[in-house]
């Protein structure tokens, strides 16, 4: 197999400053890449700024011989998404890879949790994440290539908590599969890497240096090897989430029974509860790509039932 390399490419990585995202842009600047190394440098709740997480993270890719630039901005906000955007066209000319990894995380309990913190984490993990591609997808749709990688979590299968956060990154996972029909024309893929690893969101340190029970070992760049696949050119899907973590890889996504049609108008509850094993069977599941797929197929279930018209 070819080396997976970036030469010539242009990132941008938010939350690039510590853990995850630094782990990234390493990886991505030792493959070759010119590196934007995005973070606010706030704390892990989203409080305060410093320019000096970006800063080290960029000093330090230079020092190793590669080519970065730090930058400062908010993505939650627009304008600090279009100053970052502005900042790596006037660095490096060009935008080909974009890394939405920016996130906060502090844990919460409902009902306690308020909606203030509902907002927050949306602004920061689905707001942070669209801003940014808002203003990268014109210029990679003009160039007809861009590879998009937005940051969800194993906390939209539900946790007590992670109510605000999971929430957030469910309106991130289903951001991208939007984003991946939207730009399979254009060049441009947009999938998904739920990470698992030791950070200082996770209860560790800014290093992964931390933690145990079953983040033990879960060192941050062990998630960048399957990122840099989705960063490539090479990239073989679109619209897809896969979980990263440990030396661990695999897909996750949303299936669909096949379900039970009713062969007539008159259904009923009880009809629903007499036919709830079928219902819930996944033996035959299905995996609808796109909204467009999910409507053909439910037109064919439909038409297969031959479901007789209300008299």
């Amino acid at each position: 197999m070819e080396p997976i390399r970036f030469d010539g490419r242009v990132a941008i990585v938010t939350g690039a400053g510590r853990g995850i995202g630094r782990a990234h842009a390493l990886l991505l600047a030792e493959r070759g890449a010119r590196v934007v190394v995005n973070d606010l440098g706030s704390a892990a709740s989203g409080a305060g700024r410093d320019p000096g997480p970006a800063e080290r993270v960029a000093a330090e890719i230079r020092a190793a011989g590669g080519h970065a630039v730090a930058d400062g901005s908010d993505v939650a906000s627009a304008e600090g998404a279009a100053r970052l955007v502005r900042r790596a066209l006037d660095a490096y000319g060009r935008i080909d890879v974009l890394v939405n990894n920016a996130g906060i995380w502090v844990p919460d309990a409902f009902p306690d949790v308020d909606v203030s913190a509902m907002r927050r984490y949306y602004d920061v993990h689905v707001g942070g994440s669209f801003n940014v591609t808002r203003e990268c997808w014109p210029h990679m749709a003009r160039a007809g290539y861009g590879r998009v990688v937005m940051t969800t979590s194993h906390g939209i299968l539900g946790s007590p908590a992670l109510i605000a956060y999971g929430t957030a990154k469910g309106g991130v996972f289903a951001l991208a599969r939007a984003l991946a029909v939207t730009g399979q024309d254009l060049g441009i893929t947009v999938n998904n890497v739920a990470p698992v690893a030791v950070t200082r969101l996770a209860g560790g340190d800014d290093d992964g240096g931390a933690g145990g029970g079953l983040l033990q070992g879960s060192l941050p760049e062990l998630v960048s090897p399957l990122v840099m696949l989705l960063c490539h050119e090479s990239c073989p899907v679109s619209g897809e989430t896969f979980l990263s973590g440990g030396r661990r890889h695999a897909r996750l996504f949303v299936a669909e029974t096949e379900g039970y049609v009713h062969p007539d108008p008159d259904v009923t509850p009880e009809a629903v509860a007499g036919h709830w094993g079928q219902i819930m069977d996944p033996t035959d599941h299905y995996i609808p790509a796109d909204t467009g797929m999910w409507l053909q197929g439910y037109a064919e279930w439909i038409a297969a039932a031959q479901v007789a018209s209300p008299a």
